[in-house]
C-alpha cells in the first residue's frame, strides 16, 4: 500500500485535528529560510575541518552548539562515545529519529559527502521539531550524532549502547553523483539496498631466530600470513559473483631481512547480499587463516570486529519520502537494486524500519563518492541545497509517520514481511 501525500488536509491523529501538509510544508520552508545561513557556516566549516572516525570533536562540537543556539538540550559525548550526541524534542509515543554522519576519509577528506548528511539530518531534525511545536502536535523527535560510519560503525556501538531503543522510525539521506541519472531526469532515488560486510582480523605469533644461522629454531609468523594470503586467493574463485573479500597486510617485518619474523597481523573483508551470507564467507576466511597457523606452526588469535548488515529496503517510507522530494521541486526513484557498498544503517535498518536514501550532486568530472572530485563536489553550494532539501522532504516524511497512524502500521507492516525474507 502507498501512501499518497494529500496537499489539502492530513489524516487524524487520536483526537489532534491536523492542519493540511501544504500550510506545513510551507511553514518548514519559512523557518529553514531563516536558518539557512547558519546552516550553510555549519555545513562549510564540516567540509573544511574533516576529521576521521572516533577522532571528529570539531564537527561533534559545531553542531552542539549550533543545536544549543536553537535551544535545544544535547547531549554530548553520547551513550560512551566521545564524538556522539543525542538531541532530543518534542514528547509522546512515537519517535522518529535522524541519523548525522560526519567522519571523513584520510586524504581526501569528505569524498563521501558526509558533512551533507549531517546537514540533511540536523534541517529534517529541527524542522520537524519546529512544525510539531508550531501546531501543537505530539511526536517525539531524536537526532543523533552517529561518528565513524567509514571505519568503526558508530551506529553499531550506538545500537549495543540503547540509542535506538526508543526508536520507532530511523530516517538518512546520503549524497552521491547525479552523473548517472541526468539522462533519467531524477536525482538518484528513496532507496536502495547494499551489501552486508564482515571482517576478520588474524594475529599470527611465531618464534624469532637468526634468518642464517639458525633459522630451524623460528617459527616464521610471516609465512603464515603469506599462506593466508595465497589460501584466500585460491578460495576467490569458488565464492559467488555477488559475493566479494578484500585484505590487508596491517603488520609485517619492513626493515630487518635476517631475523625469523615472530609476529604478522593481517585483515580481511567479506561482502556478501545478506549478513548471513557475509558471516558464512567469513568462516570460509578464518578456515584459511587457521590453514596458514597450522601449516607453519604459528600460534593464531583472530578477532571477530563488527561487520556491517544489508540494508533492508521499506517501500512505503521510499515511497513517502519521495512524494516529499517531488513537492520540493526534486524527482528521484522510488527505490533501485543494490549496490557493492555497505553502511552501518544497515544494521539500523535490522533493528527499525529504516530510510537511506540518496541524493545526487553535481560532480564535475562525474566521479563517485571516496575520489577527491567528490570532495570538492561536496562543499559546493549545489550540494547544500540539496541537502537542505532532502532535509526538509525527511522532516515531511517524519511529520507523516508521527501522525498518520495507517501509514505508520503499513510501514511496520513492510518492515515485518521483509524480515520474514532475511
Amino acid at each position: 500500500m502507498a501512501h499518497t501525500v494529500d496537499p489539502a488536509g492530513a489524516t487524524a491523529n487520536g483526537h489532534q485535528t491536523l492542519p493540511p501538509n501544504a500550510l506545513v510544508r510551507s511553514a518548514i520552508a519559512d523557518y529553514i529560510l531563516h536558518l539557512e545561513p547558519k546552516l550553510r557556516a555549519l555545513n562549510k566549516y564540516i567540509h573544511e575541518n574533516p576529521e576521521l572516525a572516533y577522532k571528529e570533536h570539531n564537527a561533534h562540537n559545531a553542531i552542539c552548539d549550533f543545536l544549543e543556539g536553537l535551544g535545544y538540550q544535547v547531549t554530548r559525548h553520547a551513550y560512551g562515545l566521545e564524538t556522539a550526541f543525542e538531541a532530543i524534542s518534542g514528547n509522546g509515543d512515537r519517535t522518529v529519529n535522524f541519523n548525522a554522519e560526519y567522519d571523513a576519509l584520510p586524504g581526501i577528506g569528505h569524498a563521501c559527502g558526509h558533512n551533507l548528511i549531517a546537514t540533511a539530518s540536523v534541517t529534517g531534525f529541527v524542522a520537524l521539531s519546529f512544525a510539531l511545536k508550531q501546531f501543537g502536535i505530539e511526536g517525539r523527535v531524536q537526532l543523533l550524532g552517529t561518528p565513524a560510519e567509514e571505519d568503526g560503525g558508530g551506529k553499531i556501538d550506538l545500537l549495543k549502547a540503547g540509542a535506538y531503543e526508543e526508536v520507532d522510525v530511523s530516517l538518512m539521506v546520503h549524497p552521491t553523483s547525479d552523473a548517472a541519472y541526468v539522462d533519467k531526469d531524477v536525482l538518484e532515488s528513496a532507496g536502495f539496498s547494499s551489501v552486508a560486510s564482515y571482517n576478520l582480523q588474524g594475529t599470527y605469533r611465531g618464534v624469532s631466530a637468526h634468518g642464517g644461522a639458525t633459522p630451524w629454531e623460528g617459527v616464521n609468523a610471516l609465512d603464515a600470513l603469506v599462506a593466508t594470503y595465497l589460501n584466500v586467493s585460491i578460495l576467490r574463485q569458488q565464492i559467488h559473483p555477488t559475493e566479494r573479500v578484500h585484505g590487508a597486510i596491517i603488520e609485517a617485518p619492513s626493515v630487518n631481512s635476517n631475523a625469523i619474523p615472530a609476529l604478522t597481523k593481517t585483515q580481511y573483508t567479506t561482502r556478501s547480499p545478506t549478513l548471513r551470507g557475509a558471516r558464512k564467507l567469513g568462516e570460509r576466511i578464518r578456515r584459511c587463516m587457521e590453514a596458514g597457523a597450522l601449516a607453519t606452526g604459528c600460534e593464531l588469535d583472530i578477532e571477530e570486529m563488527p561487520g556491517y548488515a544489508e540494508l533492508r529496503v521499506n517501500e512505503s517510507l521510499c515511497s513517502l519520502f519521495q512524494q516529499h522530494m517531488a513537492a520540493n521541486g526534486l524527482k528521484i526513484l522510488r527505490s533501485e537494486g543494490p549496490i557493492a557498498a555497505a553502511t552501518d544503517q544497515g544494521n539500523v535498518s535490522y533493528a527499525v524500519p529504516a530510510l537511506h536514501a540518496h541524493i545526487g550532486i553535481a560532480v564535475d568530472d562525474g566521479s563517485k563518492n571516496h575520489t577527491a572530485a567528490f570532495a570538492k563536489a561536496a562543499g559546493t553550494a549545489v550540494a547544500h541545497e540539496r541537502a537542505v532539501a532532502s532535509g526538509k522532504a525527511m522532516a515531511m516524511t517524519g511529520w507523516d509517520i508521527l501522525t498518520d497512524h495507517a501509514f505508520y502500521e503499513q510501514v511496520k507492516l513492510d518492515f515485518e514481511g521483509d524480515k520474514k525474507l532475511r
